[in-house]
């Protein structure tokens, strides 16, 4: 069984700040454990008990791993395939095992989350949880008003209509133009639908962003591990997404 450990030592372990740091977290009443306060010298087992800061998880696991992976064109969503194309599970190291948050199409690039964090897995991906991923859309032809005004409004697709999504213009041309879209649902080929309905073939789609996380410096197939803030701010995007219960009403 692992040792319990001061909660102090476990909130700077998550990021949270200094010792003395955490300590104040604790005289301030906003730390609990399994949904009591904690107080001062209090012990707990990090993989066997919930710690919050503010009513929202924090992470004080050592076996917990969390990649931030820029997925190429041609990898798929998966841990294997049965066609034998390379999947986004082959570019992370091995041990421990995990599992990608959601998904991209073989053909789309860009930021995805792997991770064995099965309690923020299915925050993220629950589409009552969903958080906000943007898109950089490189589309056929000029972006006309009209187009992204409908976007912004909603599309009715063939299972249902969308949610508004934020739409912003990054260049237009007569050739090929590029567009931005932010949305928090999550379904197949999504985007590519979108931009399909509303006149503008996609040529090209590129996830830059995931709820908080973002990173222009990793090459296709790169990845990194989060930094624990960064697992923080995963937390509180969910725990504050429209559909959460906790969220504000």
């Amino acid at each position: 069984m692992p040792e319990r450990e001061r909660i102090q030592k476990l909130l700077a372990r998550a990021g949270m700040g200094s010792r003395r740091a955490c300590e104040e977290l604790i005289r301030e009443g906003r730390v609990t454990v399994d949904g009591a306060p904690a107080r001062l010298g209090d012990r707990a087992h990090p993989e066997q008990q919930q710690i919050a800061l503010d009513g929202i998880p924090i992470v004080a696991r050592t076996d917990l791993v969390y990649y931030l992976l820029n997925k190429p064109v041609g990898v798929v969503t998966t841990a294997r395939d049965p066609e034998g194309r390379p999947t986004v599970v082959g570019l992370v190291p091995d041990d421990p095992r995990v599992f990608p948050v959601g998904r991209l199409d073989v053909d789309t690039s860009g930021l995805l989350l792997l991770t064995n964090d099965g309690d923020l897995a299915q925050l993220l991906a629950h589409p009552r949880h969903g958080i906000e991923k943007t898109y950089l859309a490189e589309v056929e032809g000029g972006v006309a008003d009209r187009a992204c005004a409908r976007l912004r409004t909603g599309i009715d697709l063939d299972d249902g209509p969308t949610a508004p999504a934020r739409v912003r213009v990054v260049s237009r041309a007569s050739g090929r133009s590029a567009v931005e879209l932010t949305i928090h649902e999550g379904r197949k080929r999504q985007v590519r639908r979108m931009c399909a309905a509303v006149g503008l073939p996609v040529v090209r789609l590129v996830r830059t962003q995931i709820g908080p996380l973002a990173d222009a410096r990793l090459a296709p197939g790169e990845w990194r591990s989060l930094r624990p803030n960064e697992v923080r701010a995963l937390y509180e995007a969910a725990h504050s997404a429209p559909g959460h219960e906790d969220a504000p009403h």
